[in-house]
């Protein structure tokens, strides 16, 4: 037997009916939509997309530009592999 529960959440007015319009659309409801997010998570076991900062990057890939340019500031030069090093002394 199969229980089902409830989810409360507070969404402002606004981006409450832009996704409703959003998902009507798309031929869900707001309860379907939140079932296959849920769904995904478990599956996934984390977020099902992917979260960008305010820069338009994944917080990975902003890690990454902060410590390349950090190293480029410093003057010093790091490669993955011999190959990358030989690759960018060829350019």
């Amino acid at each position: 037997m199969n229980s089902q529960d409830t989810i409360q959440i507070r969404v402002d007015k606004k981006t409450k009916e832009a996704a409703r319009k959003t998902l009507e659309a798309m031929g869900l409801d707001m309860s379907s939509a939140v079932k296959l997010f849920l769904h995904n998570v478990v599956a996934r076991q984390g977020i099902p997309l992917d979260l960008k900062t305010e820069n338009g990057f994944t917080l990975a890939q902003e890690q990454a530009l902060i410590e390349e340019t950090e190293v480029a500031k410093s003057g010093a030069r790091r490669f993955a592999s011999v190959d990358s090093l030989m690759s960018d002394l060829a350019r």
